[in-house]
């Protein structure tokens, strides 16, 4: 049990208590110094396992991945909105602080993609894309070059926003759309997507997360593909962390922990396929491989890919 004495915890907290008085969370020279030593201090590799807090901390926890989500929001609001006042924003993209780290978690994303799908997806939501949607627009711009992204975004102002930044680029244009809908809405609709991206903000806490994928699970088609943003570390600290046993429906492939600049951890998982005697309304359970299959750190996460399956198939050779 890791409580607020431990060193790391208590330089966490005294961060979060004085975000939390913060009049506003907008960027600005207080609001980017307090969050970017929340970031440096969550980055390092770390013996927290952030499911193991006491109680306290563990609600400080969640009061400040909310704050996070808070302040993500409303920096991407604030340089969506500049990127806007260009004649082509995306040849601007990079003015955008985390731009960099965008194009890293992309890449990672897509490789993993590619190493579990034969074939280049037709179409792809995005869940939780808001007003600045770099996932997105770095796929389909340099990966996924003739695939159809659907963003979903509840918030009205994410669409009207991030349609400025594609309506001038002939190709995007017609390939990227803009949804304002709760997925949660969202039914037989999500039998078009071969895969659906959610991102670490949708779903705050680990229910309301759950309640996201088993709507999933019952709607995705059989075989398509989820990737999910998770947090390893102390970095649980800034993200929910998903837990691949609360992927009930789904079929776990890899998951990777970045320990560099890019802060989410990634994990792939596949649809199962419908058994006979079940239904959309009663999905099948959960496949689940040993936990320590789940606990190995990805030091470099391009190179050293691990498949789960396969390091399941070798310890089952040596034992």
């Amino acid at each position: 049990m890791v409580c607020e004495k431990d060193p790391l915890v208590q330089k966490i907290t005294d961060l979060y208590d004085q975000i939390s008085t913060l009049d506003s969370l907008k960027p600005s020279k207080d609001v980017n110094m307090l969050f970017t030593q929340l970031v440096l201090t969550c980055m390092p590799p770390t013996h927290i396992d952030v499911t193991k807090l006491c109680k306290k901390v563990q609600q400080m926890r969640s009061k400040l991945i909310r704050l996070c989500g808070e302040a993500e929001g409303l920096l991407e609001t604030h340089f969506s909105t500049i990127l806007a006042s260009y004649d082509n924003p995306l040849h601007h993209l990079n003015i955008f602080p985390y731009y960099t780290n965008y194009l890293k978690l992309s890449q990672l994303e897509f490789n993993i993609l590619t190493k579990h799908c034969s074939n280049v997806p037709n179409k792809v939501a995005f869940v939780g894309s808001g007003p600045l949607p770099l996932t997105s627009i770095v796929l389909a711009s340099f990966h996924l070059k003739t695939t159809s992204f659907h963003n979903y975004d509840i918030d009205p102002s994410a669409k009207s926003k991030a349609l400025r930044l594609v309506s001038s680029d002939p190709d995007l244009s017609r390939r990227m759309f803009f949804l304002t809908t709760d997925i949660m809405d969202v039914t037989n609709g999500l039998k078009e997507y071969d895969v659906v991206f959610l991102a670490a903000l949708v779903g705050m806490d680990k229910d309301e997360k759950v309640r996201v994928v088993e709507h999933l699970a019952k709607y995705m088609n059989p075989g398509a593909v989820l990737m999910l943003r998770s947090a390893h570390g102390a970095r649980g600290f800034l993200y929910p962390v998903v837990d691949p046993c609360d992927l009930r429906g789904f079929q776990v492939l890899s998951i990777f922990h970045p320990t560099d600049e890019v802060i989410n951890s990634v994990i792939i998982a596949r649809k199962f396929p419908m058994p006979k005697h079940c239904s959309a309304e009663h999905p099948v359970g959960p496949m689940k491989l040993p936990n320590k299959c789940f606990d190995i750190d990805m030091l470099n996460p391009l190179l050293n890919h691990v498949n789960l399956m396969e390091e399941l198939d070798i310890e089952d050779q040596l034992s």
